[in-house]
């Protein structure tokens, strides 16, 4: 059961503000004031809250962490299991639409939100399609004729069967849990099939995808945002690069692609989303091959780490684009009006031979160009994210400055 306390949903929405708000209205706009649902409390939830909050929202928050990022600033906070029969009953009553931040949220609390009368965006269905590696594989693979762009070449495991008749061709490769693997979990690098088998053995024999490794130039991403209308609108090619896993950095629009990689990418992110009949933000993440093949490689429901830049570089933020895709308001412009390029910020940066410091974040805000962005986490340990900082520039050259300087500030090899 929720554990705090509440208003009295009876006096929430009264048949005159749900009226004056347009929550009645099928397919009507639900104009500010009324009240939006975030179901997950993390970083990604507390931008979209402040993004809400400056539109005129109210924000409810459904989580089980008590001091959650997003839970801490949002209007109302439900702390309580995502599966809560209560709480999402209680968050249904209030919020007339309903979004996530968080691809691994239970989805079928999303359709039973949906039952219980709220405008969910994206819908359970979508979601469900990107918690799951082999389903998001043969999604991408029935997308392909009408994409053009195919998933990475890979094969399932479910059975010792499977592991038996794994083709030679895939390997070396990269085995990855089906469920609950980011930022480089849930992963081991493989080169033979006994490798395979005890690679699958130490994930404890849960259902995997081997994926065939690649001769990668570089990964990109689209972010893509698509309205109840089936309106799309994509933003300009975000390049990543990684570092054990996890995104260090993104340059957008990226430097290294071609016009026409670009145009395919962001046209089969748009396919992608309205194949699935998607509402709001999705990231597509997409490898450019060495012989400028473009593969699919992941999809995640809701806005990105590498769509941060958009906060300072473009005209519409991802998270305003979450708050008009819900609401059911006009999709926002995704002009780039500055050159941007994104530091991610982990909880490394807080330790110097294994003390504990304060960032010089002085020295970072003194740079021209550098936007610091703070998850509000009070609990900073290696690898957790805990903010990034936009730097952004007239161009490229400026972007890049700004990044080099805030890395040394912040003794970060860059």
């Amino acid at each position: 059961m929720p554990t705090d306390i509440h208003p009295n949903l009876a006096e929430a929405h009264t048949p005159e503000s749900r009226a004056e708000f347009g929550v009645d209205r099928p397919d009507a706009p639900i104009l500010p004031g009324a009240w939006l649902g975030m179901l997950g409390g993390g970083q990604l939830g507390r931008m979209f809250t402040h993004a809400a909050q400056a539109m005129g929202y109210k924000v409810c928050v459904l989580d089980p962490d008590q001091d959650s990022p997003a839970g801490t600033v949002a209007e109302k906070h439900i702390c309580a299991p995502y599966t809560d029969e209560a709480a999402l009953a209680e968050m249904a009553a209030l919020c007339p639409a309903v979004t996530t931040e968080f691809e691994n949220v239970p989805s079928i609390s999303l359709d039973r939100l949906e039952q219980l009368g709220a405008f969910v965006a994206p819908r359970g269905y979508c979601v469900s399609i990107a918690q799951n590696r082999i389903g998001e594989k043969k999604f991408f693979a029935a997308c392909t004729e009408r994409t053009g762009v195919p998933p990475a070449p890979h094969w399932v495991i479910q059975h010792d069967a499977d592991v038996d008749q794994l083709p030679e061709e895939l390997l070396p490769g990269i085995l990855k849990t089906a469920r609950m693997g980011y930022d480089g979990k849930g992963q081991a690098r493989v080169k033979s099939r006994e490798d395979v088998r005890a690679a699958w053995k130490a994930m404890q024999h849960v259902p995997c995808v081997l994926e065939k490794m690649l001769p990668l130039a570089y990964e990109v991403s689209v972010l893509a945002a698509r309205a109840a209308n089936g309106s799309t609108v994509t933003w300009p090619l975000a390049e990543n690069v990684h570092r054990d896993g996890i995104l260090f950095s993104t340059v957008m629009p990226s430097t290294s692609v071609s016009d026409d990689i670009a145009d395919r990418a962001r046209a089969a992110a748009a396919a992608i989303a309205s194949e699935m009949g998607y509402v709001g933000v999705l990231c597509i993440e997409f490898f450019v091959l060495t012989d400028g093949t473009l593969v699919a490689n992941e999809m995640a429901p809701r806005p990105h780490n590498s769509g941060h830049i958009t906060m300072d570089a473009c005209e519409t933020s991802q998270f305003e684009q979450q708050v008009r895709a819900m609401a059911r308001l006009p999709l926002g412009r995704t002009r780039q009006h500055s050159a941007g390029k994104m530091l991610n910020l982990l909880g490394d940066v807080w330790y110097e031979f294994g003390l504990e410091r304060t960032p010089a974040w002085d020295e970072v805000m003194a740079l021209p160009g550098t936007k610091l962005h703070l998850y509000g986490k009070s609990d900073a340990r290696p690898a957790r994210k805990m903010g990034h900082v936009n730097c952004i520039g007239d161009n490229a050259e400026e972007a890049a400055a700004a990044f080099a300087g805030a890395a040394a500030a912040l003794h970060i090899p860059s």
